[in-house]
């Protein structure tokens, strides 16, 4: 699957033009995703110096990006910022509609095609019966 993520909110903490801190299990799950061979797209609004500084951050945490904002690596980009139509089938933003799920969610989504909704409807490990309590008549 080709998947397309955002940096800034959705890797790390949003904190732009700095990098925020990681956001917990991101990169986890990012590796994971690439070592299934998904294959993955930094698509952020960085550029220049600040791009760079967001794909070291990155390569140090293990994640090496097909593509940066763009859809192959060798793809001509003609803008200035190197910004165009990105085609994956999944798009990893903390500007969705609904904003971002935690990682964990969002690793069920992609590996057992679970929708958020069938996520959220699914209960947690059943609890036992409780026992009643014995009473001095009982």
């Amino acid at each position: 699957m080709i998947i397309a993520v955002d940096f800034d909110g959705t890797i790390v903490e949003h904190k732009y033009p700095e990098i925020g801190e990681e956001i917990p299990f991101a990169v986890t799950t990012l590796r994971m995703l690439a070592e299934q061979n998904h294959q993955l797209i930094l698509w952020t609004v960085r550029h220049g110096k600040l791009l760079d500084e967001a794909v070291e951050w990155c390569r140090n945490q293990g994640i090496e990006f097909y593509a940066v904002n763009k859809n192959y690596p060798e793809e001509k980009v003609d803008n200035e910022g190197g910004y165009c139509k990105i085609n994956a089938e999944l798009f990893i933003d903390d500007r969705n509609v609904g904003g971002l799920p935690n990682w964990g969610q969002i690793y069920e989504m992609i590996t057992k095609g679970k929708t958020l909704q069938q996520i959220y409807n699914t209960p947690l490990e059943p609890e036992e019966p409780k026992k009643k309590k014995k009473g001095w008549l009982w």
